[in-house]
């Protein structure tokens, strides 16, 4: 194998990564991507949000183009995303959504390893998750992953325009 079939990055950091095992890789969405997206998540992600629509999902990638990633199979086919959201002091992990009948294949470990390599890239140095309450099996995987809830700390929300 030469090192660039060893090396799972292809083009510039944050650009491609890629699992040669089973032919998935994980990319940065382009607008081009955005109707997709919105579609899998009405499918794949647990609950919904304010953002959840096509002007949300295109501020976020006019403002941080290598924030939403995106699973692929070889085929072109999404099989998952999260939005790997960096503040410049804090990394958020948004909307990790895997289709549901491709779960438990390494999809979100990956996606999450493509968002933590990310992070640390960009001098992040702790990265913390919103996970549903309700969501139990997403509480094991973010276990699985090294994650933790703060019990502490709630989460303050007030919405800033009507929805």
């Amino acid at each position: 194998m030469s090192d660039s079939e060893n090396n799972p990055r292809d083009g510039r950091p944050g650009d491609v990564r890629r699992d040669p095992r089973g032919g998935l890789r994980v990319r940065s969405a382009s607008p081009a991507d955005l109707d997709a997206v919105l579609a899998f998540w009405k499918t794949a992600a647990e609950g919904t949000s304010i953002s959840d629509d096509r002007a949300g999902v295109e501020r976020l990638v006019a403002r941080d183009p290598e924030a939403l990633l995106l699973a692929e199979r070889a085929d072109g086919e999404l099989v998952g995303t999260v939005i790997a959201g960096f503040d410049g002091w804090r990394c958020h992990l948004y909307r990790l959504a895997v289709r549901p009948d491709a779960r438990r294949q390494g999809i979100g470990s990956a996606l999450l390893a493509a968002a933590e390599e990310r992070f640390t890239a960009l001098g992040g140095r702790r990265g913390d998750a919103m996970v549903l309450n309700r969501n139990e099996r997403a509480h094991a995987a973010w276990k699985a992953a090294g994650y933790a809830p703060q019990p502490q700390w709630s989460r303050w929300v007030k919405p800033l325009v009507e929805e």
